[in-house]
């Protein structure tokens, strides 16, 4: 993301990405991925190679790594939840990138406005 220079254009850009901060649907962090599994029949294609897929959303939890099985039904729907959550971590990231620009330029452009270099 460029950031501008002058503090209106910071502004107009961090008020944009504000706008867009309410959530479209339920938020979920994490990660939703695939797994490969065995049932355990002896029959069953997966004994030869061929594995089940499951899904699983992995997540931290007080640093330790949570797995929570998604059902098939589910899925679709958990991974719209996951999107939605980075779409807004990304809107954070560039809110908080932007007002740090504004915050550091603010004495230059202040100095700038009163006609000193």
């Amino acid at each position: 993301m460029r950031v501008p220079k002058h503090p209106t254009l910071i502004r107009q850009m961090i008020d944009g990405r504000v706008r867009q901060l309410s959530a479209k649907g339920p938020v979920l962090s994490g990660s939703l991925i695939q797994v490969g599994r065995r049932c355990g029949r002896p029959g069953c294609h997966c004994a030869s190679g061929e594995r089940h897929l499951t899904h699983y959303l992995s997540r931290a939890v007080a640093g330790k790594t949570q797995m929570v099985y998604v059902p098939v039904d589910l899925v679709e729907e958990v991974h719209r939840w996951v999107e939605e959550h980075k779409r807004l971590k990304l809107l954070v990231r560039e809110v908080t990138e932007l007002s740090m620009a504004l915050i550091r330029g603010h004495a230059e452009h202040k100095k700038l406005r009163r006609g000193r270099s």
